[in-house]
């Protein structure tokens, strides 16, 4: 979006000379004069609103408040167009298929995500195929080493092969992921090396794929004992960064040097992590460790309810999962249910504020930095309070998804994947056919 702030602009062909940090310089000639005429970039991250929130006139084509659900029209509408956007994936299947990223993030383990999911909320095993199809391509390139991690690293295409074979019943090969992904522990326990902690490439998302097979494999494959280990490191290494930073605050974090807040790279996803594992978790960690961490995020907010990206930083503009309020709702959702502290709802609702005045991003419809991700702020919202509001949100944002493509100012580096493309919206349309049950991917267990 480009704002005039010249009164000289006149209709005549110019050409572009320079680009700045203020916007575009154009340098026009007519006859003898040469005229210089600034036209300054609109930089702001988000589009307006252009919803009526909840209540209003016209919210029962969206809802139905006397069911607390999606109005089934409404419902019907997005099934449309999420098999319209499903068909398009397919289309351009040469484009998604042509690179060597095989990561849930970006790669193709991330669509076989995409279709497990579709395959059983729509029930069409076609697309639970396609899935075992691509995992079994994923888990092929398994190469050890670092990558150990749910999101980025091989860990992830291992973990949700072992999910899908062992629900088609190819129990051999689930149990022969499941022994590669135990394998790496040695990696993930070695105080001694460089790993971070984090969620996209560190312990936490390690642990997350631990728990991602528990929840989703009976019985258990993994031991209580090596999730413990994983759990009492990552606590253990955040105290020792945060006394040596001499923080107030039990555990903190950085990554490349710098101290990240939020769900990727951050404190919030750590903490959202360790707190899905609380059945592993002693109390005196909860009390001890977790809570007073959970605080001094609290204590670091902005006025607006948003959150810094990391430490230092005093620019209110991100909302995104990654970093911002949208991960922080759903870390104090969490919070609530465990501490039944009223604060942690509150600070969960605030979010939810910010991100309906300003969650409908230019970045475009991603999971991890667009409106899809966003959206699940308003079902986790719903599924903590059932307050209808939250459900109507979620579906505004849905109806803004299904126009994809048309509010967004540039196409995604993987414009197919499911963090940052169609891939993750179609996941999110998905799920929103059943929103009591929906999780972000690779972040709720």
């Amino acid at each position: 979006m480009i704002r005039q702030t010249s009164s000289c602009l006149i209709s005549f062909k110019s050409e572009i000379k320079s680009v700045t940090a203020f916007g575009v310089r154009y340098i026009t000639t007519v006859g003898q004069y040469t005229h210089f005429v600034s036209v300054k970039m609109d930089n702001s991250r988000h589009y307006d609103n252009p919803f009526e929130d909840y209540p209003n006139p016209t919210a029962n084509t969206v809802v139905s408040d006397a069911a607390n659900e999606i109005n089934e029209n409404f419902q019907q509408r997005l099934r449309v167009y999420t098999k319209k956007l499903m068909d398009r994936l397919e289309e351009k299947k040469k484009y998604w298929t042509s690179n060597d990223d095989y990561s849930m993030y970006t790669g193709l383990a991330g669509i076989a995500y995409m279709f497990f999911q579709y395959g059983k909320c729509f029930d069409e095993s076609v697309y639970i195929d396609k899935a075992t199809e691509l995992l079994r391509i994923c888990a092929d390139k398994f190469r050890g080493k670092k990558e150990i991690t749910f999101l980025t690293g091989i860990v992830g295409p291992l973990s949700l092969g072992a999910v899908v074979f062992h629900s088609q019943g190819f129990q051999d090969e689930a149990q022969n992921m499941i022994l590669k992904i135990k394998s790496l522990s040695p990696i993930v326990l070695n105080e001694s090396n460089d790993l971070p902690d984090e969620l996209l490439y560190g312990r936490a998302g390690y642990l997350f794929s631990l728990l991602f097979l528990n929840a989703n494999i009976s019985s258990a494959p993994i031991e209580d004992e090596l999730i413990k280990q994983v759990v009492a490191l990552i606590i253990k290494s955040g105290y020792l960064y945060s006394a040596s930073r001499k923080y107030k605050t039990t555990l903190m974090y950085e990554w490349h040097g710098t101290e990240y807040i939020g769900g990727a790279h951050g404190l919030a996803g750590i903490l959202y992590m360790l707190l899905q594992a609380r059945q592993y978790l002693t109390q005196t960690q909860l009390e001890r460790d977790i809570k007073p961490a959970l605080e001094f995020l609290q204590s670091i907010r902005y006025p607006s309810g948003n959150f810094p990206s990391s430490i230092g930083s005093h620019t209110d503009k991100l909302v995104h999962w990654c970093h911002g309020a949208p991960g922080m709702a759903m870390l104090f959702c969490l919070a609530y249910k465990i501490y039944r502290d009223e604060n942690y709802l509150k600070t969960a609702l605030k979010c939810g504020e910010v991100i309906w005045s300003r969650g409908l991003l230019k970045k475009g419809y991603g999971i991890c930095h667009g409106v899809a991700g966003n959206a699940y702020t308003f079902l986790c919202l719903f599924q903590q309070t059932k307050d209808i509001k939250y459900l109507y949100r979620a579906c505004k944002f849905a109806e803004w998804c299904t126009d994809y493509g048309t509010h967004q100012i540039r196409s995604p580096d993987r414009p197919f994947s499911l963090f940052e493309g169609l891939a993750g919206t179609i996941y999110f349309l998905t799920e929103m056919q059943q929103p009591l049950s929906a999780k972000f991917p690779g972040y709720t267990i």
